[in-house]
């Protein structure tokens, strides 16, 4: 990993961000920066948002530091974030143990609902939603445990997203890890951000899917797949 050079003192998010510019990758709300983050500076970049959140809760003219109960705060919203809601941003790929496919199974599989949580990139208000995934494999894909299914959308799901873009990065990483004949991913969520504000409208849903292969191709299979999700809302 190329590194630019930082003066010392330099504040930990920037020698983070001159590694991602030196390696020209991007480093959009809903990308992973693992691979630029050294050891230790988790806990660096904790304090970081913690003294800027802090200054956030100030400008909002909030007496941090006689309200008992926003004296500590900061350093609760810091943990939420890095650790939390968004460390999908910050850790590498869960581990996924994949196996042949010995029994050369093709029949259709369907795993949900995956429960998940995410947050808008547009005002970071929560989203609440749960995700169907449907694969169709052949002889050469790699079969991965169900539990693994969930780690992985926790893992797309926790950095601040857009619904469209999440459905899309975890239909790609499925297919890299499975490469299933078809894929199919639904999802349907609640966003906090019409809910809670805007035209508090708490009762909409937002439902997407993505279909690669042969749930693309062959409409039987996709009227199959829709047909055997329960019904949702």
């Amino acid at each position: 990993m190329n590194s630019a050079p930082v003066e010392e003192g330099t504040p930990v998010s920037v020698k983070i961000r001159e590694r991602v510019l030196a390696a020209r990758k991007r480093f959009h709300a809903n990308d992973n920066i693992a691979d630029f983050i050294q050891p230790g500076e988790i806990e660096l970049l904790l304090d970081e948002v913690e003294d800027k959140m802090k200054g956030v809760l100030a400008s909002l003219v909030i007496d941090t530091e006689h309200d008992h109960n926003t004296d500590d705060t900061a350093r609760r919203v810091a943990k939420m974030y890095l650790k939390e809601v968004f460390q999908g941003r910050y850790v590498k790929a869960p581990p996924i143990t994949e196996f042949p496919n010995a029994e050369h199974l093709n029949e259709l599989m369907i795993v949900g609902p995956i429960t998940v949580r995410s947050a808008c990139s547009h005002h970071f208000c929560p989203i609440m939603g749960k995700i169907w995934i449907g694969v169709l494999p052949n002889e050469h894909t790699n079969v991965i445990g169900l539990s693994k299914y969930a780690r992985l959308a926790e893992w797309v799901m926790g950095r601040p997203q857009i619904q469209e873009e999440a459905v899309v990065q975890l239909a790609d990483l499925i297919q890299q890890k499975t490469q299933p004949d078809g894929l199919a991913i639904v999802m349907e969520a609640t966003h906090f951000c019409m809910g809670w504000r805007g035209v508090k409208d708490v009762d909409s849903k937002m439902i997407n899917s993505v279909m690669r292969g042969s749930f693309l191709k062959d409409a039987n299979l996709r009227r199959e797949f829709l047909s055997l999700i329960p019904q949702k809302g």
